[in-house]
């Protein structure tokens, strides 16, 4: 939906951030969603030519391997010299487990390959390497990702501030030297941000059904949630997954007990060094804020509250769902991966040589058949996919058009909500052409309250039809009932009522022709209920 809305706004030169076509007729904030215009816009010749579906494969490929080749290159070039473990590193941070469950809904979170570069052009001018250019670089590489994810970017800033402390308390005659440099190459950097970014950041805050901060309640991880398996894993175990997680898309701590495992040995091994001590405590400390404002053992709520319970009021932060917190860990992860693999190499070189013949010890061979161990079991399967239905030819062939007039909506019964998206599927194959009320996005809770929710309040009308699918009962309609349907519609500027195909197709059509007193018309394969002499 949002890559095809996206090209419409291409195709007709319309304001790409924001759009009529779900809550009608007030719209939706579509800077305030993920609409990733750094990839949609670019990408929308593809998708007007080959169609959303393309567009969306070709996004969740190249995110995964970009994200894994962005860190590979970094990792090569600026942690360790060798490919081999700069490879293992960042092929973990492309195809780690929650990467993989966000690849079945949230493309925001699968392209990450802009992150390791603004680590790198951050470190950079903290080194005084060349800051202004640097600065310049590092603006434009923020303002691309502001454009791609802002809350990855928020994740990815709060883990590199933990990393950056943890280096720097043991260097602190450093931090005087690169107050300079990064006095020069910030602001320049933040300048850069705002000339591309700054006019789709007002419109995200201030502009129409903006709204200041999302309400998703407490939404911290279970501490067994890091050492189990994700559902799309080799080791997966679906149930005892969906055990401790929000929903499939959801699981961003399910890294396996022999990772963690792995994690405390490296941890103990590399504490000397400087560079892995700051990684290891920086993974431990995103792990515990991802446990949210209080920490739950396997069920058991302890009563204790986690650091997240005062930092998740902050500003921008507050719109955070805390158990994306543990995302954080996987750079870190990676990072780590790739020193151990080098320390492993290096001593494999500096062995003695053999003594009469005898072959020198395995070293390598030893550490890669215990990397395989740990990370085979978290190694990602094949996403599942479904053959989406058909939609009826009403909206497939253009027969909408016959009962939607300029200025007016199509109702689906039931109407889309976080939970129905199917009358988004029927309004992408109708070529988007008509807007409907309510909707899945993100929008302020009223006019008064600028506090943010997931879809629309619903109104009465649409709260009984939503009533009648869960039942599949006709409701009982009264007077009372009719007479705020009547002012729902014209709220909602309806043209026509849909009832497609559905389980409980036959207690909907009931129900709107008990409203309405009119008899349905089935007309390209859905019942139709033409309203417009009522709400003219």
């Amino acid at each position: 939906m949002v890559l095809d809305g996206r090209r419409e706004a291409v195709l007709h030169f319309q304001n790409p951030f924001t759009t009529d076509l779900q809550n009608y007729p007030r719209g939706v904030n579509m800077a305030a969603n993920a609409a990733m215009f750094g990839l949609n816009i670019p990408l929308a010749p593809l998708t007007l030519t080959f169609g959303a579906t393309l567009t969306w494969a070709i996004v969740l490929t190249a995110g995964l391997a970009g994200t894994a080749t962005g860190w590979y290159w970094v990792f090569s070039r600026h942690l360790v010299p060798n490919r081999t473990a700069a490879a293992i590193g960042g092929a973990f941070c492309g195809f780690a487990p929650p990467m993989i469950s966000h690849g079945n809904a949230h493309p925001n979170f699968v392209v990450l390959f802009v992150l390791p570069f603004i680590a790198l052009k951050t470190i950079q001018i903290a080194h005084n390497e060349r800051p202004v250019r640097n600065g310049i670089v590092l603006g434009l590489l923020v303002a691309w990702q502001i454009l791609l994810g802002e809350e990855p970017l928020a994740i990815f800033a709060l883990t590199f501030l933990v990393f950056a402390v943890a280096y720097l308390i043991p260097h602190r005659a450093e931090v005087r030297g690169m107050l300079a440099p990064l006095a020069k190459g910030i602001p320049i950097g933040a300048v850069v941000t705002l000339l591309i970014a700054g006019f789709p950041l007002y419109w995200q805050f201030f502009g129409p059904q903006s709204f200041h901060s999302l309400l998703h309640g407490a939404a911290g991880n279970d501490t067994a949630a890091f050492t189990r398996f994700a559902t799309q894993s080799v080791a997966g175990a679906p149930e005892a997954a969906a055990d401790v997680s929000m929903n499939r898309t959801e699981e961003n701590a399910f890294f396996g007990w022999p990772l963690i495992v792995l994690m405390v040995m490296l941890t103990i091994w590399l504490w000397r060094d400087v560079v892995s001590r700051a990684l290891a405590i920086t993974m431990y400390v995103m792990a515990f804020l991802s446990l949210g404002v209080e920490i739950t053992v396997a069920h058991d709520d302890t009563g204790v509250a986690g650091p997240w319970k005062w930092l998740g009021r902050l500003p921008l932060l507050d719109s955070v769902l805390e158990s994306r917190l543990a995302m954080g860990c996987i750079p870190v992860v990676g990072a780590l991966l790739a020193i151990a693999t080098h320390r492993v190499w290096t001593a494999a070189a500096q062995q003695p040589a053999p003594v009469d013949g005898q072959p020198a010890f395995p070293l390598r061979m030893i550490w890669v058949g215990a990397v395989v161990a740990v990370l085979l079991p978290i190694a990602p399967t094949e996403l599942v996919t479904h053959q989406r239905p058909l939609s009826p030819p009403f909206f497939a062939d253009g027969i909408w058009r016959q009962y939607v007039a300029p200025g007016g909506s199509l109702v689906p019964v039931p109407l889309p909500s976080t939970g129905e998206a199917e009358p988004l599927h029927w309004q992408v194959d109708a070529g988007l052409g008509y807007p409907m009320p309510e909707g899945y996005f993100v929008g302020p809770t009223s006019p008064d309250d600028r506090r943010g929710r997931y879809g629309a309040v619903p109104l009465p009308t649409s709260d009984l039809f939503a009533q009648v699918e869960r039942t599949g009962q006709a409701a009982e309609v009264t007077e009372a009932d009719r007479t705020q349907a009547l002012a729902d519609l014209r709220a909602w500027n309806a043209d026509v009522l849909v009832v497609g195909p559905r389980q409980n197709q036959e207690a909907l059509k009931s129900t709107v022709e008990l409203l309405l007193r009119k008899p349905a018309e089935f007309v390209g394969g859905v019942w139709i209920w033409d309203v417009r002499p009522l709400t003219a």
